[in-house]
């Protein structure tokens, strides 16, 4: 596969588990199986990214139907987040696609690396905050459509699906956590959609290394549901802004 060796394949599947782990459990994770091509495999900044986005077409989709039952996605105002998100997402993702074809390896590197360092920094901001109602707030129409385009447009670049930096982002403007992680599932499947039309056009997706990230991701989405409604996720923040921040350096260095 690729002619990479046994124990990168397995490093490969395991980046896979932990970031569907990190999808659904708290948002971002995502990123993880960018890194994980990106560091691991010789492919293209092109082909890392297209192969990332291709994966979260499954779990953005497994993802959305286990809030749907979970009830949080009949709330109409998380309805009408997610619908306002997957719309900017439609705009956005192309122009990700775009920038990611004319980005060398190594400035693709500096900005994965200011990416997870960025994403660290909004899920220590974010649990540092005090916990907001869990009612929450409306979101005004215009406000999401400007995360979503934003969020859109940096995942399509990267190769990842929506939630990583919509739920900090919501949560930090005072949407409830739950909310923000239904309606960011919604996105991400919108994201992915379109981004792997983008990529799959520019002949950059990888299929073998796609299945074997997005198969153990699946399976982390599901664990990570189960994390994200029963039990407390303080540790598993702070392991992943302890990973993101010290693999920073590296991914700006690696290119």
């Amino acid at each position: 596969m690729s002619g990479l060796e046994a124990p990168t394949l397995i490093a490969l599947a395991v980046l896979g588990l932990a970031a569907g782990v990190g999808i659904t459990a708290i948002g971002p994770g995502g990123v993880l199986a960018t890194i994980g091509l990106f560091a691991l495999t010789a492919l293209t900044p092109a082909q890392v990214a297209g192969t990332a986005i291709v994966t979260h077409v499954a779990t953005g989709a497994l993802a959305t139907a286990a809030y749907t039952r979970s009830g949080h996605l009949r709330d109409p105002h998380t309805r009408r987040t997610a619908l306002t998100l997957a719309a900017a997402a439609v705009a956005g993702t192309p122009l990700g696609v775009l920038i990611n074809s004319v980005v060398s390896g190594k400035a693709f590197g500096i900005v994965l690396g200011v990416f997870s360092a960025g994403i660290a920094a909004l899920v220590w901001y974010r649990d540092r905050r005090p916990r907001p109602d869990p009612a929450g707030h409306h979101l005004r129409t215009g406000v999401v459509a400007a995360v979503g385009f934003g969020v859109a447009a940096a995942s399509g670049l990267v190769g990842v699906g929506g939630p990583l930096l919509a739920v900090p982002l919501l949560v930090t403007l005072g949407a409830p956590v739950l909310s923000a992680l239904a309606a960011a599932q919604v996105q991400s499947v919108v994201i992915a959609g379109v981004g792997t039309l983008g990529y799959l056009t520019a002949g950059a997706i990888d299929w073998p290394l796609a299945a074997l990230v997005g198969v153990p991701e699946l399976a982390g989405v599901l664990l990570g549901w189960v994390i994200a409604r029963r039990l407390p996720a303080r540790t598993l923040k702070y392991a992943l802004i302890v990973s993101l921040v010290g693999l920073a350096p590296y991914l700006a260095l690696h290119g």
